[in-house]
């Protein structure tokens, strides 16, 4: 299995053994981004700005129920179409 590297904030959800097993099951290799790391927080910027710009703002939010449905369809569709190393 081909490990990718999960780039996480240092919440202790993230830090405890048990994530951190049970990513290593998936295939992920958890690590966890420096407190304040500009270049994190520079992609993270980043990434946001971009979903808010072409997903978010054309995406139908009718009801917060539909609203989360069309935001996990569009993560998957970015994740499937533009796939970037670093996010």
């Amino acid at each position: 299995m081909v490990s990718t590297d999960w780039l996480t904030g240092n919440g202790s959800a993230y830090r405890t053994h048990e994530s951190r097993t049970f990513a290593r099951i998936l295939g992920l290799e958890p690590y966890t981004k420096a407190v304040r790391s500009p270049e994190s927080n520079g992609i993270a910027e980043s990434f946001v700005k971009m979903i808010k710009r072409d997903y978010i703002s054309i995406m139908p939010k009718p009801d917060s129920q539909l609203t989360v449905i069309n935001l996990a369809q569009e993560f998957s569709h970015y994740s499937e179409y533009y796939p970037h190393g670093t996010l």
